[in-house]
């Protein structure tokens, strides 16, 4: 059974590992590479994942074993508290299929209208990323532009397209 809570620092162990997995799986899709997710100490990634007024990441456990993330974050200055920014979306290969992304993403929003009282969500995702793209598109996130060569992996550009999704 798939179980949603929020991360703390003592699952800074699992959240290092399945972000390897993450940019193994999806080197386009996560920002951090191998080698700068490696040198991160746990310390670092705790602060990372630690719940604030201005961040948190959720996890979906099946049992003990940490299966999938998103991360929000928004700014505390109060001309853009109004939003949010979704990043780190990933769910393991083996539990793909499952919901669990919707689930995920579904808290994360319900966490940012509720708790931060924000009035959009806003996230960057890969424009050859079709399916987070469709998935995006399923949770009412809507296409408002384009970054051109975004990323940079392997000597090759990426564009990154920017979505929205109002809360309000």
């Amino acid at each position: 059974m798939i179980t949603l809570r929020l991360l703390t620092e003592s699952d800074a162990e699992q959240f290092k590992s399945l972000r390897l997995v993450a940019i193994e799986n999806s080197p386009t899709a996560i920002w951090p590479t191998r080698e700068e997710q490696m040198v991160l100490t746990l310390e670092q990634i705790a602060d990372r994942i630690r719940k604030t007024s201005i961040q948190a990441v959720f996890g979906a456990f099946d049992g003990e074993v940490l299966v999938g993330i998103t991360g929000i974050r928004r700014e505390p200055l109060q001309q853009v508290a109004h939003m949010a920014t979704v990043w780190g979306v990933f769910v393991g290969p083996s539990h793909r299929g499952h919901g669990i992304a919707q689930k995920l993403l579904a808290a994360a929003t319900a966490h940012v209208a509720e708790k931060w009282k924000c009035v959009q969500l806003m996230l960057w995702v890969n424009t050859e990323n079709t399916p987070a793209k469709g998935l995006y598109a399923s949770q009412g996130f809507q296409k408002i532009g384009m970054a051109p060569r975004a990323l940079r992996v392997n000597g090759r550009f990426y564009d990154e397209e920017h979505m929205y999704k109002p809360l309000l």
